[in-house]
């Protein structure tokens, strides 16, 4: 299975979002650009990619011991930015960034313990990903148009593992279906 360790926001931020998201389609090049549908919009912890079957039982019991170690902590879906020269435009996150990293750290540590391969570590950027492009673009007018862009803030209180299935039928703009497989209450115990 292809998986990664992620938190999502609630459907009402996603709502705010979505209508944010929806004047930058309206700028010049937007459709240039594949936009991630809502479904798609997580902040990633750790990616793990494609997990053997047999290993998800025990990354499972990691990740829950990571999730009761993790305190509650305020978040919100706050400005944004690009990589890569506008190959990837996302949202920003506020709020407790240190928890929300060391959740992110906690689950990448499951992983190595649970027997799962993590390749290159990488400093931990909270980021949702909102739009791709194949090609470098000029991204500034959209990130300008987050810089404004602030959700409410909302308590974040659980860990997820979810299942992403990539597109197989080659149809321009299909998206990857996300599926949760696995959700753990933070804080339930230190």
């Amino acid at each position: 299975m292809r998986l990664f360790a992620a938190v999502l926001p609630p459907d009402d931020v996603v709502r705010e979002l979505a209508s944010a998201v929806d004047e930058l389609h309206r700028l010049p090049g937007a459709d240039a650009l594949r936009w991630t549908g809502r479904p798609g919009w997580h902040f990633t912890l750790a990616f793990y990619g494609e997990v053997d079957d047999g290993l998800v039982p025990e990354l499972s019991v990691r990740l829950e011991r990571a999730a009761r170690r993790t305190a509650l902590f305020p978040l919100a879906v706050r400005g944004g930015g690009q990589f890569g020269h506008g190959r990837a435009l996302w949202a920003g996150a506020e709020g407790d960034l240190g928890t929300l990293r060391l959740l992110a750290e906690r689950a990448e540590a499951a992983a190595g313990k649970a027997g799962v391969p993590m390749g290159e570590h990488r400093r931990y950027r909270p980021h949702l990903t909102v739009a791709r492009s194949r090609d470098a673009v000029d991204a500034r007018p959209y990130v300008e148009a987050l810089d404004t862009f602030a959700s409410r803030t909302w308590t974040v209180g659980e860990l997820c593992l979810v299942r992403s299935r990539l597109p197989k039928s080659g149809v321009p703009g299909e998206q990857p279906r996300y599926e949760t497989v696995a959700r753990w209450p933070l804080g339930a115990g230190a």
